[in-house]
């Protein structure tokens, strides 16, 4: 029922939300004078938003629009989110709102020549931010009402029963939120093993009978899940889909690739695969600035005594500079100052080489080994964050020397520039700090930092930043 009917609940849901404009606009004018009735100027600005909303979703497009795609499905607010997370759809109906509440803000001075109240403008955004999510997660519930219910699931086939084609299954098995339902598996080889986690799918048959198996049997999806170097295999079968009324999506074999996140989208017509996504980009890059500047601010404020008193211990017990400066790579491999209270006696390097510090160095100073202990060396990286170099959390920044040894024995090393160089990280409150004398170890600390980078939140940041805070005063593999 509901696939026959998409374009009526599109409609309802579009009912709905501009229900809850209004709604919002008339909680928030209540607000501010106790009673319901708006002024005509606030009844004109909430029905420009209305058109606004109206046009703005209409032509705006969802983030994994398919190029090419025809118009409806591309739309972002009103299409199925089947499959998708409801924190994506929770963005994209911000991103669109926020929209809207810009526009309106302009055209309602250039009509009303006035603009509403700060606060009556600000709290209408947030209501209605708060009611289209709240429908959308009621949305969300009742469809796994009724696919618990056995109703509104998708049945697709997939072709190619690999191990990446076994790997969709045993996801979309284990999804039930996704409401899809895999029927089986269609390859040329009959005799392939299928998983034990999907020993109830079967190979149906070889590929060239998937059009007889289309006409026979109701399928919504076919998933082609085909090796690169199988084109024309695929080009073969896509061909012979021509008239079957089912949807046909191809799942190229890029996870075998080592890929720090990947989008697809579309640049001058052209479809593209970016394997090397930053999650920190736009208004998540304009978040973790504030959030540095924030906490450095706060940390400088609150730590500068105890700053001051390092400060005059490091220059009253050992000839030689406050601040240990070095040089290391940052941001897009871009070289950075890193500052630090001096821990060590002055010395000379090797050309070419920079030492860690090994337990009983006798280059540490009795103050430089408490501060290294205590991690109380790196607060004057908090300026370092003030002046744009680093962030209060991302990957350590290594000695250049050690970043052009590990990068030719380390796949992906170098991958951990593509965000800011952090005072703390992932891999720090895992265990991975101070020395790593083994290239094990100093794999190991990568793989987190690039667990870091693909999975990075303000949440995340969060928590690094307690366990950090928790954490300092019980670590004995640094000195």
């Amino acid at each position: 029922m509901l696939k026959k009917n998409a374009k009526t609940f599109g409609l309802l849901m579009r009912v709905i939300d501009m229900a809850s404009l209004l709604l919002a606009a008339l909680l928030s004018w209540y607000s501010n004078t106790k009673h319901f009735a708006l002024s005509d100027d606030h009844l004109q600005f909430a029905l420009i938003a209305l058109a606004i909303w109206t046009i703005v979703t209409a032509i705006t497009r969802h983030p994994d629009a398919t190029p090419g795609a025809r118009t409806e499905a591309n739309t972002g607010i009103y299409r199925a989110w089947r499959g998708t997370s409801i924190w994506v759809e929770v963005g994209t109906v911000f991103k669109n709102l926020f929209l809207v509440v810009v526009v309106t803000a302009f055209f309602s001075y250039e009509i009303l020549g006035t603009l509403p109240p700060r606060l009556f403008y600000l709290e209408w955004f947030g209501i209605a931010f708060i009611l289209l999510s709240i429908n959308r997660t009621l949305i969300r519930q009742t469809l796994r009402w009724l696919r618990r219910k056995g109703y509104n699931y998708r049945k697709i086939i997939i072709v190619g029963a690999g191990q990446l084609g076994q790997q969709i299954a045993t996801t979309i098995s284990s999804s039930i939120w996704t409401g899809l339902e895999v029927v089986g598996f269609f390859d040329d080889n009959p005799d392939k093993e299928i998983s034990e986690e999907i020993n109830k799918l079967r190979i149906l048959g070889a590929i060239d009978e998937v059009p007889a198996y289309l006409r026979n049997n109701e399928i919504d999806q076919v998933w082609l899940v085909l090796p690169l170097n199988n084109e024309k295999r695929v080009q073969q079968l896509i061909s012979k889909l021509d008239h079957q009324f089912v949807e046909i999506l191809y799942v190229p074999d890029i996870f075998g690739f080592k890929m720090l996140n990947h989008t697809i989208s579309e640049i001058a017509g052209i479809p593209t695969i970016n394997l090397t996504v930053k999650p920190i980009e736009g208004m998540n890059r304009l978040l973790k600035k504030i959030e540095d500047m924030f906490f450095a601010l706060v940390f400088l404020i609150l730590l500068s005594p105890i700053m001051l008193l390092i400060s005059i211990l490091v220059k009253t017990t050992s000839k030689g500079p406050i601040l240990f400066k070095q040089k290391r790579h940052g941001f897009y491999g871009e070289t950075i100052e890193v500052w630090k209270f001096r821990t060590m006696y002055m010395h000379q390097e090797q050309q070419g080489e920079v030492a860690q510090a090994t337990r009983g160095d006798p280059r540490i100073t009795r103050i430089g080994g408490i501060l290294r202990r205590l991690s109380f060396d790196e607060f004057p990286q908090f300026i370092n964050v003030l002046q744009g170099r680093m962030s209060i959390v991302g990957p350590r920044p290594h000695a250049i020397e050690h970043n052009h040894y590990y990068k030719e024995h380390i796949d992906r090393y170098m991958w951990r520039h593509f965000v800011k160089p952090g005072i703390t990280g992932w891999a720090q409150v895992n265990g991975f700090r101070g020395e790593t004398e083994t290239m094990d170890k100093m794999e190991q600390r990568i793989n987190y930092d690039l667990y870091y980078i693909e999975n990075w939140s303000f949440w995340f940041d969060l928590r690094i930043i307690f366990s950090t805070a928790f954490g300092m005063f019980s670590n004995k593999d640094v000195y």
